[in-house]
């Protein structure tokens, strides 16, 4: 077996997993990975903490890597980034390694904000395979994100990453490493396929993309659609042999759970408490507003007052009624590729929203934070935008709180479930129907990346980001007419 740092980490999680790569790839599922591109670029920009360094490029020759290597290791003080190494077929590539005379440190770069246990492991790796090539590790440190940095200014990189020494929880894992790499190339080097049943590691720390391939032969109606129960609890419960829904219904399961169990398992009628439903109602009043933001995230603050990772608004769409009876009307607003949105979204806010009026939105909690965001950093527009804050109400509540329940929700209180209940077979509010953007994730990543397509190309992907932010507050306002004519 030919390791690698991502084969190993693959190999700790669960040994399967490589099994499965080697021998029955089709079986794989697709796990959307936008880290990778985000990954890179923290890791580039990080090496400029260390000043000047030798980078090795990237070679398919991983051979040519290891030579270039060796070559830069003649220098005495130096600082090489992607330095490459094999030893016994385990083979790494070090984000950033500094040697002092015949001393060597190793920093692996993360594009997140905190350090998991995995990391750990990868360091760990690392160092084994360096230690056995003679090499003298004297420290291991992982470099991330710092989640209080805010940008004000230029970049500062000392405060934008933080160092974290690691070298004793490294050095104490080497036994560890060793007994890995030799269970996963016993594990891969067979021919008949391991058997390891699932468990907490199918989630954790990521994703398994053959999750459903080794559930296959689960019952179809079991624990692993239930949403809202934590893993641990799913895997505490499969171990003890309760995992259908008819195992579930005499389990110790919160009512909640069994409710929608029976919805589905004894294809139950909708449930509407019309009293409840007319008391949300009634908490409404005309002029009403629906409102919906879509945000993207940067791992590298652009602009000021921005920190890793923080929802940046770059759009809105808005629905309205004046009167009770009057036309539907619609506004919307849309960032520029590579400009910061925020200034000009939340003038336009405030010039489409009067003060006063009642602002619906699904899970407002989002739509909050976002607009005390906007108020907290544009003291001219905070009045008018704590006023739309102070406004607002939640479509989601009724659904939330099931005072309308339906089997076809399957537990959730989410838009993209309650509206397809409420309409099933409807185009008109398909997400499916929509043209290069269906979801959230797709739209912050488009938007994300607007400044790296044509022109052409822009305008297309605008018209795509319009349309599918439009549907999102009209699919509110066909959820608000249903629950009135209750």
């Amino acid at each position: 077996m030919n390791l690698s740092k991502s084969k190993y980490i693959k190999g700790v999680q669960c040994p399967k997993i490589l099994w499965l790569d080697k021998y029955k790839p089709e079986e794989k599922e697709e796990v959307t990975n936008s880290s990778l591109d985000t990954g890179t670029k923290v890791g580039i920009l990080a090496r400029n903490l260390f000043g000047e360094h030798i980078n090795i490029e990237y070679n398919d020759d991983l051979n040519r890597m290891i030579n270039d290597t060796k070559k830069a290791l003649k220098e005495e003080n130096i600082i090489i980034t992607e330095a490459s190494f094999n030893y016994n077929n385990n083979f790494c590539s070090i984000d950033i390694l500094k040697k002092n005379g015949k001393t060597f440190e190793i920093y692996e770069v993360k594009s997140s904000t905190e350090i998991s246990d995995i990391y750990i492991d990868d360091v760990s790796y690392q160092v084994y395979v360096l230690k056995k090539l003679g090499l003298n590790i004297t420290k291991a440190s992982i470099v991330h994100l710092n989640s209080n940095y805010t940008r004000h200014g230029d970049l500062k990189l000392d405060k934008l990453f933080i160092i974290d020494d690691v070298t004793d929880d490294a050095f104490s894992r080497q036994d560890k490493v060793n007994k890995i790499i030799n269970y996963i190339s016993s594990v891969v080097d067979s021919y008949k396929e391991p058997n390891i049943d699932i468990d907490l590691y199918c989630t954790k720390p990521y994703d398994c993309p053959y999750f459903k391939y080794c559930t296959k032969n689960i019952e179809e109606n079991n624990i692993f659609k239930l949403r809202g129960i934590n893993n641990n609890t799913k895997f505490k419960l499969y171990k003890k042999g309760i995992y259908t829904y008819k195992d579930l219904l005499n389990s110790e399961i919160s009512d909640k759970y069994k409710e929608q169990i029976e919805y589905e398992l004894y294809d139950k009628e909708d449930y509407i408490n019309k009293e409840k439903v007319r008391e949300f109602v009634s908490t409404l009043s005309y002029p009403l507003y629906f409102l919906d933001f879509e945000t993207y995230q940067e791992a590298i603050p652009s602009y000021d007052n921005i920190r890793p990772y923080m929802q940046i608004p770059f759009q809105y769409s808005l629905h309205y009624y004046e009167k009770e009876n009057s036309m539907l009307q619609h506004k919307e607003f849309l960032g520029e590729a590579s400009t910061d949105p925020r200034r000009l979204l939340a003038e336009s806010l405030v010039k489409d929203i009067p003060k006063g009026v009642c602002t619906l939105a699904y899970n407002m909690m989002f739509e909050k934070m976002v607009i005390k965001y906007l108020a907290s950093i544009y003291p001219d527009l905070s009045n008018h935008l704590m006023d739309i804050f102070n406004n607002m109400h939640d479509l989601m509540v009724p659904f939330k709180n099931r005072y309308y329940y339906t089997k076809e929700m399957y537990g959730s209180y989410s838009i993209k479930y309650v509206l397809p209940a409420l309409f099933p077979n409807d185009p008109e509010l398909d997400y499916h129907n929509l043209n290069l953007i269906h979801n959230g994730s797709e739209a912050m990543s488009m938007f994300a990346n607007l400044s790296n397509y044509s022109k052409e190309e822009q305008e297309e992907i605008r018209k795509c980001l319009l349309k599918y932010c439009e549907l999102d507050t009209y699919a509110m306002v066909k959820i608000y007419q249903k629950i009135k004519k209750l």
